[in-house]
C-alpha cells in the first residue's frame, strides 16, 4: 500500500523543487581538514540497517501510539477538545502524532536531496565524502519512518510551513545556504524535536525509531557546523547579512511549522480556536523554545552572530540556549542508541536462554 493511500486529505502524488546549480569536480584529492575526514569515517562505521537494528515486531499503542504524556496534545486541556467524546479524543490524540511524525518522514526526505545536492556542489572533496554517508544516512531514516507510519495507519502530507524552506533552501544554488538551511536549521530543530518524543515516549518502538535516527542526525548537524565555521569568516559583511536574514526567516518559519492546522481543520475542530490554545499554552511555549536549544548554540558557532541575530532571538525567548554545550547533548544522542542497543540484545539473550 502506498503511504499517500492512508492520508486524510488529498494530495499530489509528487512536488518537484526546480533548481539549477554547479556541480563541483575538485582535482586536488588532497587529504583535506582532519576534522571532516575524523566525521566521515565516523560516519562509515555508524551505517546500520533500519530493518534489523529496530524490531518491527513491538506495536504501537491503538489508543496513544508513543504512549506520550497527555500534555503533548497542544490543545489537551482546550475547551473545544475536552468537551470531545472519549472516542473523538483518542483520534485526535492519533492523528496529531501521525501529523507529526508526518513531518519526520518528509523532513528527512528534504534531508535526503539536500545531502545529494551538497555531493554535487560543495567544493571540497572531504566534505563530498562525508556528504556521501549523510545520503545513505538520510535514505534510511526515510525507510524508517515510512514504516513506522504504516504501523501508524494513518499519514499526513508536509505541513506549508516545512515546504516553504525545503523549497526555498533546494532552489538556492549556493552550497552553503543548503548547509545553513538543511544542516543547521531543519536538521537542529528536528534533533529536538526527535528528543521530546524519546524521552517522553513510553512505547519501545517509537523510542527505538528516534533514538537510532539522532545518532546520525547529530553527526549531519556537526558536518554542518565544521564547514561553515571554515567558510562564513571569508564572506564580506553584506554576504554575512544576506545568510542572517535568511537565517531568521527560517528560524520563524520553523517555529510556527507545529499549528498542525490541517489537522484540527480534518478534524472538524475549530481551528483558530486550537491554534490560539496552543500558542498560549505554557507547555507549548516551552517546547517552541526547547526546539531551538540545538539551533542557537550552533548559529553562535559559525559566526552568524551579528545583533540583528540576537535580537531576534531574544524576541523568540530562545537567546539563553546560546551557551548550551553541543559536544555534551551529542554524547548523550550516542550513548542512549547504545543503550536501547544493549537493553535489546539482553532482552533477546534471555528469550534465547529460556527456550532452550
Amino acid at each position: 500500500m502506498s503511504l499517500k493511500d492512508l492520508y486524510p486529505i488529498d494530495t499530489p502524488d509528487h512536488h518537484d523543487v526546480m533548481n539549477r546549480f554547479a556541480s563541483r569536480f575538485d582535482w586536488r584529492f588532497d587529504d583535506g581538514r582532519q576534522s571532516l575526514l575524523g566525521l566521515y569515517e565516523k560516519g562509515k562505521r555508524k551505517q546500520w540497517n533500519a530493518v534489523e537494528r529496530i524490531d518491527w515486531s513491538l506495536e504501537l499503542d491503538p489508543e496513544n501510539p508513543q504512549q506520550l504524556p497527555p500534555q503533548v496534545l497542544p490543545i489537551n486541556d482546550a475547551p473545544c477538545f475536552l468537551k470531545l467524546s472519549p472516542a473523538r479524543q483518542i483520534d485526535v490524540r492519533r492523528n496529531h502524532q501521525a501529523w507529526t511524525n508526518s513531518q519526520f518522514l518528509h523532513g528527512e526526505q528534504g534531508a535526503l536531496l539536500c545531502a545529494a545536492k551538497i555531493v554535487q556542489s560543495v567544493p571540497d572533496l572531504d566534505s563530498k565524502f562525508y556528504a556521501a554517508t549523510q545520503v545513505m544516512d538520510e535514505a534510511r531514516h526515510v525507510e524508517a519512518y515510512k514504516n513506522l507510519m504504516h504501523k501508524f495507519g494513518i499519514a499526513w502530507p508536509m505541513s506549508k510551513p516545512l515546504q516553504s524552506l525545503l523549497d526555498q533552501v533546494l532552489e538556492d544554488d549556493r552550497w552553503d545556504m543548503t548547509y545553513l538551511g538543511m544542516q543547521v536549521v531543519i536538521e537542529g530543530l528536528a534533533l529536538a524535536a526527535f528528543a521530546m518524543v524519546r524521552d517522553q515516549a513510553q512505547n519501545p518502538l517509537a523510542q527505538q525509531v528516534n533514538a537510532y535516527v539522532m545518532e546520525d542526525e547529530a553527526r549531519h548537524v556537526a558536518f554542518g557546523r565544521l564547514a561553515l565555521r571554515d567558510y562564513y569568516p571569508q564572506l564580506s559583511a553584506a554576504e554575512r547579512s544576506e545568510r542572517e536574514d535568511f537565517l531568521i526567516e527560517a528560524c520563524y518559519l520553523m517555529r510556527d511549522r507545529f499549528e498542525a492546522r490541517e489537522v484540527w481543520e480534518t478534524m472538524d475542530l475549530p481551528v483558530e480556536e486550537c491554534v490560539k490554545h496552543l500558542q498560549e499554552s505554557g507547555t507549548m511555549q516551552q517546547f517552541r523554545s526547547f526546539l531551538f536549544s540545538r539551533i542557537v548554540p550552533i548559529v553562535k558557532d559559525i559566526g552568524l552572530w551579528s545583533e540583528k541575530v540576537q535580537t531576534a532571538y531574544r524576541d523568540m525567548g530562545v537567546l539563553s540556549f546560546a551557551d548550551v554545550d553541543i559536544d555534551a547533548l551529542q554524547k548523550r544522542d550516542e550513548d542512549i542508541a547504545a543503550e536501547l542497543d544493549a537493553r535489546r540484545k539482553h532482552v533477546n539473550t534471555t528469550i534465547r536462554a529460556a527456550g532452550e
